[in-house]
C-alpha cells in the first residue's frame, strides 16, 4: 500500500473516532445542575427584659425644730441631751437644734416670740406671761419636773433662821429665774412682806459666789442647782440653810415642754414625735444617770461628772419621780393639783385673769400610758 492511502485511511479512522464521541455525549445523562444557593433570612427576635428599680420610698418629711432649755446644761437637763445624742429626734423624723437657756421667763419669751418652735421652761412663769400677753400665749404639751424645787438659800450667821428674815435683806438671782419670779406666791404662803425685799441681778455663774462673799444675803434658785453649787466650792452642808417653797404649801408644777398654741395644732405629728423620743430618753436618764451624765460632758466637757450626776439624781428622787408621776407616767398632770397652782399662781402674781387649765396644759400629744411609765431607779 502506498502512502497516500495509509494517509487516506488514518485520516478516516480519525474522523469516525470523533463523531462516535459526540454520539456518545449526545447519549449521556445531562449532567446535574450545580447546585443552587438559596438565602434564607432567619429573623431573630431578641428579647430584652428591662428590670426596673425597686420604688425609691418617698422621702420622709423633715421637720425642723429650734429649742431652747431653761437654763444652764446641768444633770437635770440630761433627757433632753440623750434624746438628742443617741438620735432619737433623729428617728423620728425631727431636726432638732437646741441651745442652753438664760431663765424660765426668758425662755417663755423666745418661744412666744417664734424664735425657738419649743422649748423647756417654768409653767408658773408662762401662766403669768399668757395672762399678760393672750395674743401669744404658750401651752405645756409635757411635764417633766413634777414637783417644783423652787427655793430660797443663805448661808447661817446671815441672821436668817425663819423666811419672815428675809424682809429687809437683799436677795439675788438673775433676772430670769424661775423661783425669783414666783417669790411673791412664796412670801404669801410664808407671811413675808415681799416689798421689804431688795432684789440684786446677776448672772447665774455669780449667784453663789456673790452669796458667799456676803454681797447679798440670800439667793433664790432650784435647789438641785444651788445647793449642789455650793457644795461645789467647798461650803460645808450644815452651813447651808434652805428653804424650799413646796415645805410651805406650795404644791406647784415646775418645768415643762411648751410650744404656742398654733404651732402645736400645724404640726401635731411633730410634736408627738418629739414627745415619744424625749419620753424614751427620759426613761434611759432615770435608769442609769451616770450613763446620761457621760453624754452630757460631749457636749459640756469641763462639767464635773460627781457634781451633775448628784444634781441628777437630786432631780430625780425630788422632782421628776414624784408618786403621781408613778402613777401616772411621765409628761401627765393632776387635773385638781394643776387647778390649785392656778389659783396659787394668780393670786400671788395678782394677776388680772385665771389662766384656764385647758389652755395652760394638754397630754393630747403624749405617747400612751404604757410607754410612759418609769424604769426602776437604783439610788
Amino acid at each position: 500500500m502506498n502512502r497516500k492511502n495509509m494517509f487516506t485511511e488514518s485520516a478516516f479512522s480519525i474522523v469516525a473516532l470523533m463523531v462516535a464521541l459526540v454520539a456518545f455525549a449526545a447519549c449521556a445523562p445531562a449532567p446535574a445542575p450545580p447546585p443552587q444557593v438559596v438565602e434564607k433570612t432567619v429573623v431573630v427576635e431578641k428579647v430584652i427584659t428591662v428590670i426596673a428599680p425597686a420604688a425609691t420610698p418617698a422621702p420622709k418629711t423633715v421637720t425642723h425644730i429650734r429649742f431652747t432649755l431653761d437654763f444652764a446644761i446641768q444633770g437635770p437637763q440630761a433627757p433632753f441631751l440623750v434624746a438628742l445624742d443617741k438620735g432619737y429626734f433623729a428617728e423620728e423624723g425631727l431636726s432638732v437644734v437646741m441651745d442652753r437657756g438664760l431663765g424660765s421667763a426668758d425662755a417663755v419669751t423666745k418661744v412666744a416670740a417664734g424664735t425657738y418652735q419649743m422649748g423647756y421652761a417654768d409653767i408658773n412663769s408662762m401662766m403669768e406671761f399668757n395672762v399678760k400677753n393672750p395674743d401669744k400665749a404658750l401651752q405645756v404639751v409635757a411635764m417633766v419636773l413634777d414637783s417644783a424645787p423652787f427655793s430660797v438659800l443663805t448661808l447661817k450667821g446671815r441672821g436668817i433662821e425663819k423666811p419672815k428674815d428675809l424682809e429687809g435683806k437683799k436677795l439675788g438671782a438673775p433676772a430670769g429665774d424661775a423661783p425669783r419670779r414666783l417669790f411673791p406666791v412664796f412670801a404669801k404662803a410664808a407671811n413675808i412682806d415681799a416689798t421689804k425685799v431688795t432684789w440684786v441681778s446677776m448672772d447665774a455663774p455669780l449667784r453663789e459666789p456673790t452669796l458667799i462673799k456676803g454681797d447679798v444675803d440670800a439667793i433664790t434658785g432650784f435647789y438641785f442647782t444651788a445647793y449642789l453649787n455650793l457644795i461645789a466650792v467647798k461650803v460645808a452642808p450644815a452651813d447651808i440653810v434652805a428653804f424650799r417653797y413646796g415645805d410651805f404649801g406650795l404644791d406647784l408644777y415646775a418645768n415643762g415642754v411648751m410650744a404656742s398654741p398654733a404651732w402645736i395644732e400645724k404640726n401635731p405629728d411633730a410634736v408627738r414625735a418629739f414627745l415619744r423620743a424625749l419620753t424614751k430618753a427620759w426613761k434611759e436618764t432615770i435608769a442609769d444617770p451616770k450613763a446620761a451624765i457621760d453624754i452630757l460632758r460631749k457636749r459640756e466637757p469641763l462639767l464635773d461628772a460627781a457634781v451633775e450626776e448628784a444634781r441628777l439624781r437630786l432631780a430625780i428622787e425630788n422632782n421628776m419621780l414624784t408618786k403621781d408621776v408613778k402613777e401616772r407616767g411621765f409628761g401627765a398632770v393632776r387635773a385638781e393639783r394643776l387647778k390649785s397652782a392656778i389659783d396659787a399662781v394668780a393670786t400671788g402674781f395678782e394677776l388680772t385673769a385665771k389662766p384656764d387649765a385647758d389652755k395652760i396644759y394638754t397630754d393630747k400629744y403624749l405617747p400612751p400610758l404604757a410607754e410612759r411609765m418609769p424604769p426602776v431607779y437604783k439610788p
